[in-house]
């Protein structure tokens, strides 16, 4: 998979130039997996909307298993939240191998997405991502 940005649009879909990137605090249930295997679970998701993109869940470190990852070098910028950093989730013996760069954080993002500093957030692409409302 080749890296590329998760908040870099590629236009805007408002027609009047305008990109807007929102970070509301959600009450869903989301579920990650990864080759049929739990690597996040969350009831206190970020969800960040963003003009061309589908909505993003960020989730809190301690709903995922980060010792199923490993920190990678790839470092994209987005210029709406900043610097991203990049997790590669390992893979399993016996299961799928090795998904480079699935999971990425900002670890010092910009002040008008300050909330997402540190959270997670996985490609669909890759990761199954289960959304369900609660009550």
């Amino acid at each position: 998979m080749t890296p590329h940005s998760p908040g870099t649009s590629t236009g805007s879909s408002t027609g009047t130039g305008a990109h807007r990137v929102e970070v509301v605090p959600g009450t869903q249930h989301v579920t990650v997996t990864i080759d049929g295997r739990v690597v996040a679970e969350s009831r206190r998701p970020l969800l960040l909307f963003e003009t061309g993109l589908p909505v993003r869940y960020y989730l809190p470190p301690q709903d995922v298993d980060l010792s199923l990852f490993e920190p990678t070098d790839t470092h994209t910028t987005c210029p709406f939240k900043g610097e991203a950093a990049y997790w590669t989730y390992r893979g399993t013996e016996g299961g799928g191998g090795p998904r480079p760069d699935v999971v990425w954080a900002y670890p010092d993002p910009l002040d008008t997405v300050a909330e997402i500093k540190d959270h997670l957030s996985f490609y669909d692409t890759v990761a199954d991502i289960s959304v369900k409302e609660t009550d």
